[in-house]
């Protein structure tokens, strides 16, 4: 029997989604990647195929879940099966890199950004961007884990060089310019099909970990838990229309990506700057409820209309 094959390796991530499918009653499994094999010499089964792999899977000791996932990805793309975010989307998920460079094709602009390698490199990169104040953020990281704002280059040498710093996985540290939004926000848009669904409106005056699952909520510094806040974290964006959703919807269909969720920040003069694509996206319960529209459900929809017309 064809079935929605989820492929993924953070089962409080996926809940959410199984839990929509059960209610369509549509049929579905659940491929854990955080270990196992890939027969080559075999055929993978019928139905379509949607990869939920993350960037941040080290972080849960599922070091390897991209690798062993690009592998199946390249064996069900070879076999011509039907797969949402295959390896195309892993690619840029997984390096922010090759985001950059994608978005920059799309012409979409970005921070100024420098990549290197070495404690000195990273130091000489912050000289050579020459801006008051910077960020560092590894290439491989998710839910903006590792990102450290500076405002000096002699900070960053003492942080370089101090038993706080944090070892990039893949070794590449990105040093950015920071932007300042008069808000202290940005906005995360969100797409399904390649379409744009709705825009979220996320507070950073806290911080710099801004995933929006329910369980990060829980789990991430930034979220706490039992406080009385003037606002929420994440609001939806009544209505939000901006030229810059043409521009995505056109870089999503050029990277073959399906699912997603965009984000953007705007400085005082206006100026807006995409800074990071997430083709692992997660929706927040809390500003969904408010705004009448849910992501999970309507992703459960989108992989139901894709089995139906296999």
């Amino acid at each position: 029997m064809k079935k929605i094959h989820i492929i993924h390796e953070n089962s409080e991530w996926t809940n959410h989604l199984t839990a929509r499918l059960d209610e369509l009653q549509l049929p579905y499994e659940e491929w854990f990647l955080d270990q196992g094999i890939v027969d080559l010499s075999s055929e993978p089964p019928e139905g379509i195929f949607y990869n939920r792999i993350s960037a941040s899977s080290h972080t849960r000791n599922h070091r390897f879940a991209p690798e062993l996932t690009e592998s199946v990805l390249s064996w069900l793309e070879r076999h011509e099966r039907t797969v949402v975010n295959g390896s195309r989307a892993l690619r840029l998920e997984v390096s922010k890199v090759n985001q950059y460079m994608a978005l920059n094709a799309s012409n979409i602009k970005t921070p100024q950004t420098i990549a290197a390698v070495g404690k000195e490199q990273i130091v000489d990169a912050a000289r050579k961007l020459n801006k008051p104040s910077f960020i560092t953020k590894h290439n491989r990281a998710g839910k903006g884990l590792g990102v450290q704002l500076f405002h000096s280059v002699e900070a960053l040498n003492s942080y370089v060089y101090s038993d706080d710093f944090e070892e990039p996985l893949d070794g590449i540290t990105l040093i950015q310019e920071y932007i300042e939004a008069p808000d202290s926000s940005i906005t995360r848009c969100e797409f399904i099909g390649g379409k744009f669904m709705y825009a979220v409106n996320v507070d950073t005056s806290k911080g710099f970990e801004l995933c929006p699952a329910d369980v990060c909520q829980v789990d991430d510094l930034f979220c706490p838990v039992g406080e009385q806040e003037d606002k929420p974290k994440f609001q939806i964006r009544d209505n939000f229309s901006d030229n810059i959703i043409t521009s995505y919807e056109s870089f999503l269909q050029a990277n073959q990506i399906d699912v997603a969720g965009i984000e953007f920040i705007q400085d005082k003069e206006g100026t807006l700057y995409t800074y990071d694509v997430n083709t692992n996206t997660n929706y927040n319960k809390d500003a969904e409820e408010q705004y009448g529209r849910y992501g999970m459900l309507e992703l459960a929809n989108y992989l139901g209309k894709r089995l139906k017309t296999m």
